[in-house]
């Protein structure tokens, strides 16, 4: 197990080397931030004092290993926007989005697998094709008009929740949160039920599909034949059987939320991450920009071992360098 963890380690540290260097080259090609930090009419002298003041002057190597060395300090630089550090920007902001997108998961997992083991269980059911017409319709329909709608009828039309921001916070360890107020609870609904409609229908078509192939397997069959109950058998080994690809889908949709929840934050005026990375792409913010990139694959590589470790855990064999 200690050699498996350190080899995944190391793929994850060198995942990361990758990625930083081509977020920082890809954010070097997009546009001059210059540009927008000056006014048209600003002088030379002033353009290239500015331009030596941000490090921009030096060759893109150099500005890239000199970016690598501050992140293995934890400095991600200064905001030329905000003028201020950006890890401290970031983690302003990321309450936000993390109790957002973990509302939106959790929902969807908790109310999806159930759904979709029930649907694989009773598939000629009216309550099983029930579900799997939601199933279509949270595929088909796109998010940002799920939002408008819910808005338009929840909000506009019957006055029940807040149409848009983040309502009232408390502070717990210097850290806003939202969800532990019935004010803040009221504004998390919305945006929250708007983010989980397309996972709820992955989680209940991936539980079905497996299901589906489980009951059929000979391990139901013995389950069966020692006569356990279709609840303990449903609840022991069909749950066990599908849970790999349910952690797996679980923690991509997790990684992926938190990383591209900008549809539905700036639907829903919700202060976090999103909306600070689309202003930080229209004011050409690139230290905000290259970190949150960097900070997204990070948290992408720290769920791929979470969820290679939860292999590990789920299927002792892998742990032990067998073959799944």
């Amino acid at each position: 197990m200690l050699g498996f963890l350190i080899q995944r380690l190391f793929g994850a540290a060198l995942v990361m080397l990758v990625m930083s260097a081509l977020v920082f080259v890809g954010v070097y090609a997009v546009g001059n931030p210059i540009d927008v930090l000056l006014s048209p009419d600003a002088t030379q002298d002033i353009r290239a004092a500015t331009i030596a003041r941000y490090g921009l002057d030096q060759p893109l190597w150099r500005q890239y290993a000199t970016f690598l060395g501050n992140l293995l300090s934890g400095d991600f630089g200064r905001s030329f926007v905000f003028g201020m550090p950006v890890l401290q920007l970031i983690l302003s902001r990321l309450p936000a989005t993390l109790e957002l997108t973990l509302a939106a998961v959790l929902a969807a997992t908790c109310i999806g697998v159930p759904l979709g083991i029930y649907a694989g269980y009773r598939p000629a059911s009216p309550v099983a094709k029930a579900v799997m017409a939601v199933s279509v319709i949270g595929f088909s329909v796109p998010t940002f008009w799920i939002g408008l709608i819910l808005i338009l009828v929840f909000s506009v039309e019957l006055g029940w929740l807040p149409a848009g921001g983040r309502g009232a916070t408390v502070s717990v360890g210097g850290v806003e949160w939202s969800v532990l107020t019935l004010n803040g609870l009221s504004h998390l609904v919305l945006p929250a039920l708007n983010l989980s409609l397309f996972k709820l229908a992955l989680m209940i078509r991936l539980a079905r599909a497996g299901t589906r192939e489980t009951m059929g397997t000979d391990t139901i069959k013995f389950a069966r034949a020692a006569g356990l109950s279709e609840w303990t058998i449903l609840r022991r080994h069909v749950l066990k059987l599908i849970s790999i690809p349910i952690v797996t889908v679980f923690g991509l949709e997790f990684g992926s939320t938190l990383a591209f929840a900008v549809v539905t934050e700036t639907i829903f005026s919700w202060p976090g991450l999103g909306k600070l990375i689309i202003d930080s792409i229209t004011s050409l913010d690139r230290p905000v920009m290259v970190a949150y990139l960097v900070l997204i694959a990070l948290v992408f590589v720290t769920i791929n071992l979470l969820v290679d470790l939860a292999y590990a855990a789920l299927d002792p064999r892998l742990g032990r360098g067998a073959p799944a």
